[in-house]
């Protein structure tokens, strides 16, 4: 019951808060590039604190993050890590579905940002586009993140990864950090009641470029659910 009355509290609080957030985001996104960045860390850091003083939820990254050209593959399993993101690193670039990028002025900010809205059915032309997009935002130093799972999962479930992630891995170059995560526990998806308690993000090992399809879908499906033995 507590927590269903600390997430009723949480819903306008953080909601409520986040349009005059928005808004500023889209006067200064006309502006300037490095405002927008700021502008989204200011988001993502209003988020965390609505989380710890309203749901009790506190953060524990194990391993380091690193705001290198690296590419980044997520475990997903609540909407905590998509805000979170813009809160742990520097500029990230985020490859997600092009859905995302229709949410109106939320959209258009997000794309300002760097998200990268990949069409899951647009075939080989799609990909070359993310691909293009992906190298500039590398060259300026620029982790990127991708959720290869697709869609949530509930916290224990094992989707398998998406089939355009290998081609992305294979065409960056990059070498690829998994990272595991916890926060379908805490967060679950199919209800807006959320748990107090800790979300752990666990950094694995880095994993080279160049590796064989099989392999290295295998060896990140098994590291971004490492915390979910």
């Amino acid at each position: 019951m507590l927590a269903k009355i600390r997430s009723l509290i949480f819903i306008p609080v953080f909601y409520g808060g986040s349009t005059p957030i928005i808004i500023a985001s889209f006067i200064v996104a006309l502006f300037s590039e490095p405002g927008t960045h700021y502008m989204a860390q200011v988001w993502s850091r209003y988020h965390y604190l609505c989380t710890r003083l309203i749901l009790g939820i506190k953060v524990e990254m194990k391993g380091k993050i690193r705001n290198e050209p690296l590419l980044y593959v997520f475990k997903h399993e609540s909407m905590f890590e998509t805000i979170d993101l813009l809160r742990i690193f520097d500029k990230p670039v985020v490859i997600a579905k092009k859905e995302l990028l229709v949410i109106p002025l939320w959209g258009w900010i997000a794309k300002k940002h760097g998200l990268l809205g990949i069409d899951r059915d647009g075939g080989g032309a799609a990909m070359r586009q993310i691909i293009k997009q992906a190298k500039r935002a590398i060259a300026e130093g620029r982790p990127i993140v991708i959720f290869a799972e697709g869609s949530r999962a509930h916290h224990g479930e094992r989707p398998e990864l998406q089939t355009g992630f290998a081609g992305i891995y294979k065409l960056l170059g990059l070498p690829l950090i998994p990272v595991a995560l916890d926060s379908g526990i805490i967060a679950p998806r199919d209800t807006f009641v959320q748990k107090s308690g800790i979300i752990t993000y666990a950094i694995q090992d880095e994993i080279e470029p160049g590796l064989p399809r099989d392999e290295i879908r295998d060896r990140v499906h098994a590291a971004i659910n490492a915390l979910n033995d």
